[in-house]
């Protein structure tokens, strides 16, 4: 089979745990500056770490092995689960280098701080880009050359930034809202800059792992290898490709071990080989092996959170909007601050979690936004972060007072933000309506260039018919009287109705001026004149009237050989 023939099954595992900070009172603000909970965090990464992180390592090290290459993931490792792998759990970053050197997996590319800088500005989107590029060569031995961004944020704009970094493709949502009537199951580019490859999370077959495996209320319980496999065998006619994006902590810690999801893991890869057309590719090998079907229109950021795939689990409430505004506010004092602790502060309290805990969503999904969240309920997750973020800015104020030159400029620099925004919308605005107005017009400019192509061939024959002789003087060079008197007499209409003939005496004054201007001269227009336009009267008229350059030529042909006693004559008799 052929690699266009071909149908692939990309599997794709985020990797992520923030820095929880620690309980931090008012009172605290300006004495004390550590601000983590460092036995939470150890706790919690030390229980995912044997839950998860190493037996489903060994797990997809001994697929890859059995199936000689043929099985294919890939992951995200955001930078700050790298630090607290460093610090808490170095096995599980060994266990990961493993994986990589099997020439079967792939790592992503992403912001290290697991952030929303992309939102905020693409300076310091760019920045922590490249700073987890670092750090994957540095402790993963890999180089990124696709990329996801955090919760796999993507926009129009964001996807360009990608491309002009350097990537060939990004993961992100198969959100309904910006899809439509397409399918999530084909390869897509990016409609700024086509370049960078756009591959969709297919979020049904996706969430009947990661949230519906071990769901007894659910119509397909209990979930099997062969069940799966058989859905994925469905799409094989109208589908090209099938992406299964999820946290990788839904093996073993949010999905049980009890529940069966790592017999189910362990089964799945063989199953889908033997049963279905489709074969396992990481994101970049799709993106090198097959052509995108279109363009993908995402004007406004979506990401995998909720059932909105929006922002609005971390920008969703004032108190949210609060927090992040404040955060980078303070970016470009951080920037020139220089000090080593300040910065990696800065980077932690970057984190999206901190953001997601105090969103207000409790209804629809709000036992995913439970997991591992170490507050009670958003309004104190609100007030401790911004109790830390004060003690952070006390902190930056020391090292970089504030100028009163920076605060307007930072003024000025919102407002120019937020009318980029507003003209940014208002062009898409622009966009759409002449689209729809060249649409409506196309089918009237095709008519109306219809009637005006009929309406020209009219004209051509009427023109044709109607079109006057023209002058058939054989010397036009010799501009004597002469000659123009013998055009002027050659000159007949075309239709066949009426032929005007020119008085005689007209002819004999032409004679008599051409006899006295060059008689030689005279005879050649005489005789191609009345050649031409025998012809001409000849069509043009019943023979039995004689045309004027007839009797033209007949005139003055008899008064030709005698042209100065003629003129005596006429001189004698008009005295």
């Amino acid at each position: 089979m052929s690699t266009s023939q071909k149908k692939a099954i990309c599997l794709y595992f985020q990797v992520h745990q923030p820095f929880r900070l620690r309980r931090y009172r008012f009172f605290e603000m300006g004495q004390e500056h550590y601000y983590y909970d460092d036995f939470m965090n150890e706790s919690i990464l030390r229980k995912i770490a044997i839950n998860c992180y190493l037996p489903t390592n060994r797990i997809i090290l001994d697929l890859i092995k059995k199936h000689k290459g043929r099985f294919r993931v890939t992951f995200s490792l955001t930078g700050i689960v790298i630090d607290q792998f460093r610090l808490y759990a170095p096995e599980v970053l060994a266990s990961f280098r493993e994986l990589a050197e099997t020439g079967c997996v792939e790592f992503l590319a992403e912001t290290n701080s697991h952030s929303l800088a992309s939102l905020m500005s693409r300076e310091r989107y760019e920045l922590q880009v490249r700073v987890h590029r670092e750090k994957m060569l540095e402790y993963i031995g890999y180089e990124p050359t696709s990329i996801r961004n955090t919760e796999l944020i993507y926009s129009d704009e964001i996807g360009s930034w990608m491309a002009e970094l350097g990537y060939k493709a990004v993961v992100t949502e198969g959100a309904k809202h910006i899809l439509g009537w397409k399918s999530p199951n084909y390869l897509y580019c990016n409609a700024i800059n086509p370049r960078l490859k756009v591959l969709l999370r297919n979020y049904i077959l996706s969430d009947d792992i990661a949230f519906r495996f071990s769901s007894k209320e659910w119509s397909s319980y209990p979930l099997t290898a062969e069940k799966y496999a058989g859905w994925i065998k469905g799409l094989a006619s109208t589908s090209e490709l099938v992406n299964i994006f999820m946290d990788y902590e839904t093996f073993g810690e949010h999905q049980k071990k009890e529940t069966g999801i790592f017999d189910f893991l362990r089964h799945l890869p063989e199953t889908i080989m033997k049963r279905t057309p489709f074969n396992f590719m990481t994101v970049s090998e799709v993106a090198d092996n097959y052509q995108p079907v279109s363009l993908l229109h995402v004007p406004s950021p979506i990401s995998w959170a909720d059932e909105e795939r929006d922002l609005t689990a971390w920008m969703g409430n004032e108190l949210q909007t609060a927090a992040v505004n404040k955060l980078y506010s303070l970016s470009d004092r951080v920037g020139r601050s220089n000090n080593e602790q300040l910065i990696r502060d800065w980077v932690y309290l970057q984190s999206s979690d901190h953001f997601y805990y105090m969103s207000t969503k409790f209804f629809s999904d709000g036992a995913v936004h439970a997991y591992f969240n170490p507050y009670e309920n958003p309004y104190q997750a609100f007030m401790n972060y911004m109790n830390v973020l004060s003690d952070f800015e006390i902190r930056l104020n020391a090292l970089c007072p504030v100028d009163v030159h920076d605060e307007e400029i930072n003024r000025l620099s919102a407002d120019v933000k937020k009318r980029d925004q507003m003209i940014s919308e208002l062009q898409e605005e622009l966009a759409r309506l002449e689209k729809q107005m060249e649409a409506k017009t196309k089918p009237k400019a095709a008519a109306t260039k219809t009637r005006s192509v009929a309406t020209k061939a009219v004209t051509v024959k009427i023109a044709a018919e109607a079109k006057p002789a023209a002058p058939e003087a054989a010397a036009k060079k010799s501009t004597t009287k002469a000659g123009k008197a013998a055009r002027k007499a050659t000159t007949t209409k075309s239709a066949p109705k009426a032929v005007e003939v020119v008085p005689e005496t007209a002819v004999k004054k032409s004679a008599t001026q051409a006899g006295e201007a060059a008689p030689q001269a005279g005879e050649a227009i005489r005789k191609a004149a009345a050649k031409k336009s025998t012809t001409k009267a000849g069509k043009a008229a019943p023979k039995s009237v004689k045309t004027a350059p007839e009797a033209a030529a007949k005139k003055s042909s008899k008064k030709s050989a005698a042209a100065k006693p003629v003129a005596a004559r006429k001189r004698s008799g008009s005295k």
